[in-house]
């Protein structure tokens, strides 16, 4: 059991961060980051802190980054914030949704949509 424990920590892209001791396991498909999951020093062991989902398009541009965070009384993870990204003419608009329990879906946060030009490289 401590040489499976041993190679999983080994395994993760880990780096602590601040006081906080956070560690990071980024999971890829294609090269493309599509989830990540950050822990959180816990008495000598690592616990479940939050967690982040990925979407993109055709282009390979993110359309969808998603944030989880652990419940540790259901252990679950519960959504939490949700944001969209879109490109047209130029431009990319990003629009944030927080989760809504009572109506168990993203609701958009009208005072954090955002829209940028798109730099062209």
């Amino acid at each position: 059991m401590c040489a499976s424990a041993l190679m999983l920590i080994s395994s993760l892209t880990l780096s602590a961060e601040n006081e906080l001791q956070l560690f990071y396991n980024a999971e890829e498909v294609n090269g493309q980051k599509v989830a990540e999951t950050i822990y959180k020093a816990d008495g000598g062991l690592l616990a479940n802190y939050m967690k982040y989902h990925y979407t993109y398009d055709e282009q390979n541009r993110l359309t969808m980054s998603e944030i989880l965070v652990w419940n540790k009384h259901t252990k679950e993870w519960q959504k939490d914030l949700c944001m969209r990204y879109t490109y047209k003419d130029g431009n990319i608009t990003t629009a944030s949704y927080r989760w809504n329990q009572q109506k168990e879906e993203y609701v958009l946060q009208p005072e954090s949509t955002v829209t940028m030009t798109e730099s062209i490289q």
